[in-house]
């Protein structure tokens, strides 16, 4: 028997919620998304993901209100891509499920560590500040390279990843 698609007859706001996130490369996408990546190119080099793909889940999230399509050329024609303030609310689950895989999936620690950029203080396990016992909205978190990151991919957002980035920036 095949596997459906969808969660039909589900009454469950878990199911809904996998409806629209829970494709393969979705979450990636919404996390490239938090970390600044705004063009289809980016998100193409950086995720290593097929275009057809890539176009869907980009085309998927802009209609779930998680991704806003902007134009920044009009000749030839180019968007970017967004996140909306439904799609920051992502934020807490994103960390929550990376946070699990490095403690129960990872190898040499963690790869990528979050701060308040404020007092500069490590985030928790549920995205408060350690050190001043806030809880920063994205914009005013900053992500850093962490003892497990192995890479040395030279796309433009490893590269940028490599050093402190503010969260939402766009990557150059």
């Amino acid at each position: 028997m095949a596997l459906g698609k969808n969660y039909d007859g589900q009454d469950c706001s878990l199911a809904k919620a996998l409806e629209v996130i829970g494709e393969r490369w979705t979450l990636l996408v919404v996390r490239d998304a938090m970390y600044g990546v705004r063009r289809y190119g980016d998100f193409l080099a950086h995720l290593d993901i097929p275009r057809a793909v890539l176009s869907q889940r980009l085309g998927a999230l802009v209609e779930a209100g998680i991704l806003e399509r902007r134009r920044y050329q009009d000749s030839p024609p180019r968007d970017e891509y967004v996140l909306t303030p439904v799609g920051r609310e992502l934020w807490l689950p994103m960390l929550a499920l990376a946070q699990w895989g490095e403690r129960n999936l990872g190898g040499n620690g963690p790869r990528r560590l979050f701060h308040h950029v404020a007092c500069g203080g490590p985030l928790d396990q549920v995205g408060f500040c350690v050190a001043c016992g806030v809880h920063p909205p994205l914009e005013d978190i900053e992500v850093r390279p962490g003892p497990g990151l192995e890479d040395t991919r030279d796309d433009q957002v490893s590269v940028a990843l490599r050093s402190p980035h503010r969260m939402l920036r766009p990557i150059p």
